[in-house]
Order: C-alpha cells, then structure tokens, then sequence
C-alpha cells in the first residue's frame, strides 16, 4: 500500500539547493539556492571582517576586505545567471548584503583612518556615504526592471566602496596617519556617496557575456592582472578613479550637445 504522506517529484537539474523542513500537512516550502548565495554570504562576512579589522586598526585588512566583498559580489549574480538559479531572496539578500559590504563597512573604515579628527563633520562625511549608498541601493531594486541594462543610474555602490577602499588602502600601506588628509577623505567619502544617488550614468559593461573569445582577449587579461599585481591600491585607485571621471565627463557631454 502506497503511503498517501510521501510525493514524487520530477527530476531537478544538478543545482544546490536548501530546503526548509516539511510542515505536518506535508507541504514544502520553496527553497533557497544555496551556491550563489554562498557567494553572497561571502561577500557580506568581507564587508564585516573589514568593520572588525578597521576597528583593531588593520586598515590595510580593512580595505582588502572591501575588495574581495566587490569580487564575490560579482560572482553571486553571474554564478546564478550560469546555473539559472535566480530567485527574488537571492536578490533580497544580496541587496542587504551590500548595503553592509558596500555602505556602512567603507563608511567606518575611513571614518576609522581619516575622519576622526574632523569631530562632527567626519562622521557627518562618514554618514552621508553610508545613507547614500542605502538610497542607491533602493532606488535600484525599484527601477531595476524598467532601466537601460547597459548603463546605471549614479555610481554603482561596490564601486562608490572600492575607491573609498582603495583610498586607505593606498595611504595605510605608505604609513599614513588619515587624519594627516582629513578634509580629502571627508571630500571622497561624502563625494562617492552623493554620486552614487546622482543622475549620472555610468556604464554596466552587461552586453559582455562570458564565452569564446579571441585569444587577444586573454592575452590581455592576463596582462591586465600583472599590471594590477604590480601595485595593488594604486592600480585599483586609478581605475576608480577614471571609472568615476569618465562618467561625469559623459554626462557633461551629453548634457552639452542636448543643449
């Protein structure tokens, strides 16, 4: 005799996932997938080491562990796309997960470095990026659907982190005390915050998919990675850096010939 309590189910592709306990009636939830989240979850216990770290005063740790938080978040969402394992907690929780890594863990890792002496108006600096970053974040769930895919709206957050990030670091691994440039970290953090909420548009690079390539493309990969390695805050500083201005420099132009 058939057990009335036990279902079949069709068979599912070879993807990971966690499913919560059945409830007397025999019904299941829906589950969570556990790979791409496992990146997420990654990404957020970075953006946390890098709070703990700044506060025992390991800046450079601090920074490195925004910048691995920025690589993991990457990974979330293209692991998810490759093994089609998209789901609305996923985008929930990396949502939640960014704000951590990519807004209050810069927020306080350079009010920690360089803004402590400024009184009021560093923390002041510190919260504007960390409000801003929460706003973007928002604002992007919302007009996620209904948006140009190929270009954000403001500065990306993993960005707006990665060149406070890469600011201390840059200055912690030279032995230099923050509060020596005070009012440039306080101009950077509340300026990447209040970018991140601007108009600006700034480009996504998701036409490019992942696939066969010319090996002129490898080769330049690989040569992409040797410079970087050659000096690591001051390569990822400079990209920042250009990432940021030549935003401004095409909205600028556009705006122009609008006019």
């Amino acid at each position: 005799m058939q057990d009335n309590d036990k279902t079949t189910t069709p068979e599912q592709p070879d993807t990971f996932e966690v499913v919560e306990a059945e409830h007397r009636t025999g019904a299941r939830h829906k589950g969570v997938y556990l790979l791409p989240n496992l990146f997420t979850t990654g990404a957020l216990f970075a953006g946390f080491y890098a709070i703990v770290a700044a506060m025992n005063g390991l800046f450079e740790h601090a920074a490195i562990g925004i910048i691995v938080a920025g690589i993991l978040d990457g990974l979330d969402g293209g692991v998810a796309r490759l093994t089609n394992t998209q789901s609305k907690f996923g985008a929930e929780y990396d949502s939640l997960s960014d704000c951590v890594a990519f807004g209050v863990a810069p927020g306080l890792v350079a009010y920690s470095w360089g803004l402590t002496e400024l009184g009021k108006f560093g923390w002041m600096a510190a919260f504007i990026y960390v409000a801003c970053a929460a706003l973007r974040l928002a604002r992007f769930n919302v007009q996620a659907e209904s948006t140009d895919k190929r270009f954000f709206i403001g500065l990306p957050s993993p960005t707006g982190a990665g060149l406070v990030a890469t600011l201390v670091w840059l200055g912690a691994s030279r032995g230099m005390d923050g509060n020596e440039i005070s009012w440039v970290v306080a101009l950077v953090v509340a300026g990447a915050g209040l970018l991140m909420v601007s108009s600006v548009k700034y480009h996504s690079f998701k036409e490019f998919h992942i696939g066969r390539v010319p090996f002129k493309v490898l080769l330049g990969v690989i040569v992409a990675f040797a410079i970087v390695f050659l000096d690591p805050p001051l390569v990822l500083l400079t990209v920042a850096i250009v990432y940021v201005t030549a935003g401004l420099l095409m909205s600028l132009w556009r705006l122009r010939k609008g006019g």
